[in-house]
């Protein structure tokens, strides 16, 4: 099988990986911020288009306010401080999920970098931040709805916060855990699925790799029968 032109990746564990230490949850969103580097590194070298990086479900408030603060102003610092690397290694930034509701300072730094990386080419990569798969999917039919546009699958996507952005090939998924927990429930369709058990903030661009691999080892029917 060829190379998936887009890998997305739900990001799990760190809470598990800090508490397995002793330390606060925190530390473990601390230190997650390396897997991200590490996903980006492998994305480039296997020449994978697109990757998307599932980072805060809007079921994500029910957890303490207290991290939730300290989850969004860690985006915020990732965001400024990674942003220029970035984009001198052709990275174009995209943020998708609900907006309303964050930090009017980490709002400003998602524009930032969606500026400062418009013109890159190399690599696409998406964060999904206060993003959930049904929310998006409601959210699209009610824009339809609203303009007394024909609800089809064409006009659907056209709505989704993405369009141009192609369904994953592959969904990786760290800590061992088998759901989609509401990512890209319409976009997954067909989308093939690796597990780790390897939590998120020991995940490195080898594994990365490895996944590719396995991925390339299996044959994609779309609901057909294989031909010969």
């Amino acid at each position: 099988m060829s190379l998936p032109r887009h890998v997305a990746i739900i990001m799990d564990g760190n809470g598990r990986w800090a508490e397995a230490r002793g330390l606060p949850r925190y530390r473990g969103h601390l230190a997650g911020h390396g897997a991200i580097r590490e996903a980006v590194s492998g994305a480039l070298e296997a020449g994978v288009e697109w990757l998307t990086l599932f980072a805060f479900s809007t079921e994500n408030w029910r957890r303490p306010s207290s991290e939730v603060r300290a989850l969004f102003e860690l985006f915020e610092s990732v965001l400024r401080e990674e942003t220029p690397e970035l984009v001198e290694r052709g990275v174009r930034i995209h943020i998708i999920g609900d907006r309303l509701h964050l930090p009017d300072s980490l709002r400003a730094a998602i524009e930032a970098a969606e500026r400062a990386s418009a013109n890159a080419d190399r690599l696409h990569l998406v964060g999904a931040l206060n993003y959930g798969g049904r929310q998006e999917i409601v959210r699209a039919a009610a824009q339809l709805a609203a303009l007394g546009e024909p609800i089809t699958e064409a006009s659907l996507r056209a709505a989704f916060y993405l369009p141009e952005m192609p369904d994953p090939d592959l969904i990786i998924r760290t800590s061992g855990e088998m759901r989609l927990s509401n990512f890209f429930l319409w976009q997954s369709a067909y989308s093939e699925i690796w597990v780790t058990e390897t939590l998120w903030p020991d995940f490195t661009k080898e594994e990365f790799a490895h996944a590719i691999r396995a991925y390339q080892t299996r044959r994609r029917r779309f609901g057909g029968v294989p031909q010969g």
